[in-house]
């Protein structure tokens, strides 16, 4: 006869079990410092309280306490205290060492959760400490800025699992990043130089409740609406597919595009290869080579992003809203996207007040960008796009907004009027158009072009 209640005991011992090994277990015991270490900066790390707390000090550069084992896939939550509104702090995840750095104490890398008191608020946000800088600011996702309480305790959730890694600050969503870097790393809690900010000196920073799960990882769905940065080169992740982006370039041909002015795509003057869509170098002159190609399918109000890489001195731009209605001699006629060499291409100095300067909108308004959000020459950079249906307009630089602009408007009229293109009537207001990518005789690589309609 079968034993209902044994089994009935034994099923639900196993739920226990199953149960148990789901749960986080803690990273911090509240007693000791047992399995981390201090490295590269000299500000002090202590246990009190059941906490562990740095001390800001004068004089020593980023200070880390990292985790002597590394981690792959995993959640992280834990309760963060930064005194000041003029400093930051943050969470190193997946993050390594180089230890001949920094003058030999050690120098930090990998992707950070950023802590923000600051006005600019980009707490949540995802750093790359001495690598590539900012991978997702909080422009990127401007109704998180608000998260952050200062001078309490603020609960952050982090979750790396494959190559996502996903961010909450006080059980609100707010970033998302895609990235082939870092299977696994150290996890480390930030003290950050104070530079010469002297009333940060002896200030802490308090972390609490440190506890991660490694194991029967559940990944948080996050709400629509949030914007991703997918490093990933010419992919779409099913949360991006559903929110309804496309690729506009698949990475191995040009199917969807076509020469300015053309039926077929140009025999010469464009390259594809490794993924990688690419302006062959010829006289530098405009769309004399190859020419320009567009998108065949034309666009109204939309949200576009694309990566791009210069060559030392190169010009290049993405257009849009391009009819190709105009007999124009070069290139096609359109609102453009600047994609210049700033320092090496002389254009950067024609103009009026740098409106042909990289992220511009070419020729019309300036980018207000600063020298730490670029990235070098030869590096790739993230630049998205996006046109309301209400005409409203914005331009992005490796996640930084450095424009805004209404097509049609008064503003946009008298701006038009002083330009180049005063001559062209209606200029930039046409209801829909093509995306270009110029030819301008300089090689420039293009790659994970994505846009979604509005």
């Amino acid at each position: 006869m079968l034993n209902i209640k044994k089994y009935s005991i034994l099923a639900l011992s196993l739920i226990s079990l199953s149960a148990a090994a789901q749960k986080a277990k803690p990273l911090f015991d509240g007693k000791t410092l047992t399995g981390w270490k201090a490295v590269a900066g000299a500000a002090p790390y202590k246990v009190e309280d059941g906490m562990i707390i740095g001390t800001m000090t004068n004089g020593t550069p980023n200070s880390f306490l990292i985790t002597e084992k590394e981690y792959g896939d995993f959640i992280l939550e834990l309760d963060v205290k930064l005194e000041g509104e003029s400093t930051n702090s943050g969470i190193q995840t997946r993050s390594h060492i180089k230890p001949e750095g920094n003058n030999g104490k050690g120098l930090v890398f990998g992707r950070q959760v950023e802590i923000d008191p600051t006005q600019r608020a980009w707490t949540g946000g995802i750093y790359d400490e001495a690598r590539r800088l900012w991978l997702y600011p909080l422009e990127l996702n401007p109704a998180a800025k608000s998260l952050y309480k200062k001078n309490e305790f603020n609960h952050y959730r982090i979750e790396c699992i494959g190559n996502e890694l996903k961010t909450w600050v006080n059980g609100s969503p707010v970033a998302y990043v895609i990235d082939t870097l870092d299977k696994s790393g150290f996890i480390g809690l930030q003290v950050h130089g104070i530079g010469n900010v002297l009333e940060n000196d002896g200030k802490k920073v308090y972390f609490k409740n440190i506890n991660i799960q490694t194991e029967n990882l559940k990944s948080k769905a996050f709400p629509k609406g949030i914007y991703t940065v997918n490093l990933t080169p010419n992919t779409l992740s099913v949360y991006e597919k559903s929110e309804g982006y496309k690729l506009l370039f698949d990475g191995k041909s040009n199917a969807g595009w076509v020469g300015a002015h053309k039926t077929t795509f140009p025999a010469k003057g464009w390259k594809i290869e490794n993924g990688v869509i690419s302006v062959e170098p010829s006289s530098g002159g405009e769309s004399t080579n190859g020419g320009d190609i567009v998108t065949k399918q034309e666009y109204a109000a939309f949200d576009m992003s694309f990566e791009f890489k210069l060559t030392p001195g190169a010009n290049s731009g993405v257009k849009y809203f391009v009819t190709l209605n105009e007999q124009s001699a070069g290139s096609a006629i359109g609102l453009e996207y600047q994609v210049l060499d700033d320092e090496l291409h002389p254009d950067a100095k024609l103009g009026r007040d740098g409106n042909r300067t990289l992220a511009s909108l070419y020729d019309l308004i300036t980018a207000k960008k600063e020298p730490r959000y670029l990235r070098p020459i030869g590096s790739w950079n993230n630049a998205r796009l996006i046109v309301y249906p209400n005409n409203k307009v914005e331009h992005y630089l490796n996640g930084v907004k450095v424009l805004e602009y209404v097509r049609g408007s008064e503003e946009f009229k008298k701006l038009v009027a002083i330009s180049k293109y005063k001559d062209w009537k209606n200029f930039g207001e046409a209801a829909k158009g093509h995306i270009l990518l110029q030819d301008h005789g300089n090689k420039v690589d293009f790659r994970t072009i994505k846009i979604k309609t509005l």
